[in-house]
Parts: structure tokens; sequence; C-alpha cells
């Protein structure tokens, strides 16, 4: 289907209402934004579905996924946890509680400070994590499906420019 043979939707409604009523507005990015908007809602809740299968929250799912990729031996500062995932430490002391009353981390102490703490994936977490990234990606990969290769990496070309623009 091509640009041009698409269904119109709401933001196409959206966008000819203010047309009709100021057609002195330039709109493309209004539909784009809107579309986006929209795109990351249906996205949002389609994710979370996959999370919460298997007994998560995202937030939850980031902490476990951050200790799992952080390689062997799967375990990280709970301030480094914090900046990683840009959430307030009081938040991720949240987080860690929840994880850790699951059985799914645990907190030990620090080798090289022994008053400063660590927050250690179990065993349990780790087959966890591991089991949930698959369906996630799987999720995720079936999401852009109705996307050509070509459209596919156009995309992540396209929302890393922006990312890069607007991050300045």
């Amino acid at each position: 289907m091509s640009m041009d043979d698409h269904e119109p939707d709401a933001v196409d409604a959206i966008t000819a209402q203010w047309r009709r009523e100021r057609p002195d507005l330039e709109l493309e990015a209004m539909a784009v934004f809107g579309r986006l908007g929209r795109l990351m809602g249906i996205a949002t809740a389609r994710i979370e579905t996959v999370f919460t299968a298997h007994g998560l929250q995202r937030g939850e799912f980031d902490v476990l996924a951050a200790l799992r990729r952080s390689g062997a031996p799967y375990e990280l500062n709970p301030s480094v946890l914090a900046d990683t995932l840009m959430l307030s430490r009081a938040g991720m002391t949240g987080r860690i509680d929840r994880l850790e009353a699951a059985g799914l981390v645990r907190r030990i102490a620090d080798r090289e400070d022994r008053r400063a703490v660590r927050v250690a994936l179990t065993d349990q977490g780790r087959a966890l994590v591991d089991t949930v990234v698959v369906a996630h990606t799987e999720n995720e990969t079936a999401m852009l499906s109705v996307l050509s290769p070509t459209d596919r990496v156009a995309l992540e070309r396209i929302s890393r420019t922006l990312l890069d623009g607007w991050a300045r």
C-alpha cells in the first residue's frame, strides 16, 4: 500500500478540520506527531502485555534487563542502575525492594567497599529475564512486521536522526 492508498484516520480528520479553519497553518508536523503519539500508546500497551504476562511491570523488567546485559556476575551498584534507567534513587529503591521480595534480585555487599551494596540477579531472576527478553523482542519484531525490511531500516535511521537532532 503506498502512502497515497492509505485509509483516512483520526489524524486526517483532525488536520482536515484545522485546514478548513486555519488554511494558513503548516500541518505536516502535527500529523506526524499525532500518529507518533498514537503509535506509542498502542506500542506501550502491547509491550506491557508481555511483561504483565510474566508477572512484571515494565520498570521491573528494565532493572532485570540492565543487570542481565551488564554481563557476569550480573550485578550493579544501585546508583549505576538508577543512572542507566534515568530514575531517581528513591524510585530505584522501590523497584529493587519489589524485585528482592519476589526473589529475582538480591542485595549483596560490595567486594571493594563493604559499606556499599550491589544488586545482583538471582538464578530465578536471570531465568525470568532470559525468557521475557525473548518474548519482548519477538513482540516488537511482530509489531514492525507490517513494514518492509527497507521501511524498517528507514524508520530506524529516521528515528535516530530525530533523537540526535533533539538531544543537542
